[in-house]
């Protein structure tokens, strides 16, 4: 992959969303030439909008898929704080934003000019931090409440497999903050049957689980086959700072460990919507290596 393959990028399109009480916008990043790229809809983390991720989606893009980034509620520019008596909904205004990309996604792509060029049929969904969670359930992963019962099913159809950048993990271990105001953090992932790739930092403690970085890795342990765990051991939350360069919340920027991120990532989606293992394939007989700070593959 050529991180200097020329790209494109369309902002905003409008997708239909009833009843959002903000419209649902989103862009989609693509190389400027190509035939059925497969596609990636990525879900942001907290706070951020279809604008952020830049150097993780640049990547994606040159390596041959066209990435679509909504912009959810709790992005900042819409001021919709813990307290808002709107918060409580979020997290599934989240979910329907995913579910409305990918029943239009077939107009998304003619918005943005790329009929010719995707291939809708071959679809991922990746998120980060919180995103892991919202694209985890078209996945299959449920949400539990607070009796422990399983919520509804939000998985997707129209979606082949996942790639989640430090989901947060059972909900067992909440802190006292994150229990008040994230309740919905409790996820159970036994069905989450879709093959996936899960993402860890080695390094990654959590202010919002009284568990270490290992907390992040509950997606992996505790879903059924297919998945793979990718751990890079010296990152931090943003993983090296896949948000943005330079970013107020990147305690650990490693432009390398971004890059090899974007690599890894882009050959595990290969492999499973294009039929394309080779690239990883190699990556896993390497066994582990020093791209931003070490890193390993376990697989089930």
């Amino acid at each position: 992959m050529s991180p200097s393959v020329p790209l494109i990028s369309v902002k905003p399109l409008t997708v239909p969303a009833p009843g959002r009480e903000e419209a649902l916008r989103v862009r989609v990043t693509a190389p400027r030439s190509g035939r059925n790229l497969p596609v990636i809809v990525f879900s942001h983390g907290n706070g951020w909008s279809l604008d952020g991720y830049g150097p993780l989606v640049d990547r994606w893009a040159a390596a041959g898929f066209v990435v679509v980034q909504p912009t959810h509620p709790d992005s900042r520019r819409h001021a919709i704080g813990w307290d808002d008596p709107r918060f409580a909904a979020v997290w599934r205004v989240r979910i329907a934003d995913l579910h409305a990309v990918l029943d239009h996604l077939g107009s998304v792509l003619a918005d943005a000019g790329l009929t010719e060029s995707a291939d809708p049929e071959r679809v991922a969904v990746v998120g980060h931090s919180w995103g892991a969670q919202t694209a985890g359930t078209l996945l299959g992963a449920r949400v539990l409440d607070a009796d422990g019962m399983r919520g509804e099913d939000f998985s997707h159809s129209g979606v082949t497999a996942g790639v989640l950048l430090t989901p947060a993990g059972t909900g067992d271990t909440l802190t006292d903050f994150a229990a008040e105001h994230l309740p919905f953090m409790h996820p159970d992932f036994t069905t989450m049957t879709a093959p996936t790739l899960i993402v860890a930092g080695g390094r990654d403690q959590s202010q919002l689980s009284t568990r270490g970085p290992e907390w992040f890795t509950d997606a992996y342990h505790r879903s059924p086959a297919p998945k793979n765990l990718l751990t890079l051991t010296e990152a931090e939350h943003t993983l090296g700072g896949i948000a943005g360069e330079m970013v107020a919340e990147t305690t650990d920027e490693h432009p390398a460990r971004v890059a090899f991120l974007g690599d890894a990532t882009s050959a595990y989606l290969r492999a499973v919507l294009a039929h394309d293992p080779a690239g990883w394939d190699a990556l896993r007989r390497s066994g582990a290596g020093d791209s931003g700070g070490g890193w390993s593959i376990t697989t089930k």
